[in-house]
Order: C-alpha cells, then sequence, then structure tokens
C-alpha cells in the first residue's frame, strides 16, 4: 500500500511536546532540554473535507504542525541514519482540549482524553519527500477564519527530525506509514464551532511556494456521548 495511504496504514501517531521555545513559554511551560513526546490515536485522524468535533464543556485549541511520515520500519536509527526512514511529510493540526489537558497535568495524569478525541488530528494530503529539500527551513501558517493566529518557521525547533527519529526509534519501533508530528510554534489558541480553519506550508520567500494547505470547518461533536454538544 502507498504512502499515501498513511492514515490508514500507519499505526502510531507520535507528537513531539514543546519543540518551539517561543511555544513552550506561552503556556508557561519549561523549555524542555531533552526531546518528549505522547501518543495520539489514529482514530483521530481527519482527512478532508471533514470538520473538526468540538466536544461539550471542551477549551479546543488548534497546533499547526509538520509531521514526518515513516517510510519504512526502523529501531535504534541514528540520526545519521534518519534521512533513509523518512518517506514524506504531512501538513497537520494537533487539536487539543485545553481545560482537560490542564486538569491532567495538575494531576500528573496522561493527555490522551485531551488529545484523542475523534477529528483531532486534521490532516493534508501526503506529501512526496522530492517536495522538501530542507524541512528545516519551512513556513508554517494558520488562519482562524480571516485571522492570521500561527506564523511560524521550522528553523525554530528545538530538536530537529533527525534527533526525533533517533530518540522515538530508540523507545519503540517506528513504522511504515507512523507519523511524528514535529511541535507546534507559538500562537495557539482556542476555536469554536462555526469557525473555519485553513492552513499552509510553504518554502521561505515570496510565500508564492506553497507545498500543501489544507481547510477544516469547525462544528459541535454529535452524537449522544457524555461529550456530545447538544
Amino acid at each position: 500500500m502507498s504512502l499515501r495511504d498513511f492514515t490508514r496504514i500507519g499505526r502510531k501517531i507520535v507528537a513531539i511536546g514543546r519543540n518551539y521555545a517561543e511555544h513552550a513559554k506561552e503556556l508557561n511551560n519549561p523549555v524542555p532540554t531533552s526531546p518528549f513526546f505522547f501518543l495520539k490515536p489514529t482514530t483521530s485522524y481527519l482527512l478532508q473535507p471533514g470538520k473538526i468535533e468540538v466536544p461539550k464543556n471542551c477549551v479546543v485549541h488548534h497546533e499547526v504542525e509538520l509531521g514526518v511520515v515513516i517510510g519504512k520500519d526502523g529501531r535504534d536509527i541514528t540520526a545519521a541514519s534518519a534521512d533513509d526512514f523518512i518517506g514524506g511529510y504531512v501538513l497537520a493540526l494537533d487539536m487539543t482540549a485545553r481545560n482537560l489537558q490542564d486538569e491532567a497535568k495538575k494531576s500528573g495524569k496522561p493527555w490522551a482524553t485531551a488529545k484523542g478525541f475523534d477529528t483531532f488530528t486534521p490532516v493534508s494530503d501526503f506529501i512526496e519527500r522530492s517536495a522538501i529539500k530542507n524541512p528545516d527551513d519551512l513556513r508554517l501558517w494558520l488562519k482562524v477564519d480571516e485571522r492570521t493566529v500561527q506564523d511560524g518557521s521550522t528553523q525554530d525547533m528545538i530538536f530537529k527530525i533527525p534527533a526525533l527519529i533517533e530518540f522515538v526509534s530508540s523507545i519503540m519501533k517506528l513504522e511504515k506509514g507512523d507519523v511524528i508530528l514535529t511541535g507546534t510554534p507559538k500562537g495557539v489558541g482556542p476555536v469554536k464551532a462555526g469557525q473555519t480553519i485553513t492552513g499552509g506550508l510553504e518554502l521561505p520567500g515570496s510565500g508564492k511556494d506553497v507545498i500543501a494547505t489544507f481547510t477544516f470547518p469547525v462544528i459541535g461533536r454529535p452524537g449522544t456521548g457524555a461529550f456530545a454538544a447538544k
């Protein structure tokens, strides 16, 4: 199966936390001295033209990120050889129920509830590896309706992609189709039902070299469960 179907063939989403210093600071978190990550379920993937669902009583924040799609299985991968395991890229959102995350932090609990809702990992179409010569110099931007809320550069990542692949694969095997979300720049904030999120990934310079974009409407979570927005 092609890597274009990474949302179906990948078995995990590895999300790197606080990989941009200014983002860590805006949430009053310490800037990390080594990488750390959490896992998101693949059931949280959302493809266009899907809709992001805001659960009841949740303050949901946007976090735009560059995702790395793993091209082949590997364990204990060195930073020097990490490039051989990159199959492509994706523009992604790590949607977060911030109030649930804050509660989890206070009690030392995992972030799975805050990060794992259905539709909480919206993604663009798969980006061929050849489309990005230097992943350390890309513009990431995000708009809520017509207002630009995030506008950053992957130059500002604390831990670069080879170091992230080395770190994660020293703990768990990376498999074809897995995605590593590399962190978000500053500017995270809330979104509500009725709004629209638009994001883009561009080469540096004129702003005309667009690699990927996405647009996702935001709605209240449907259904009858405890988090349904009735």
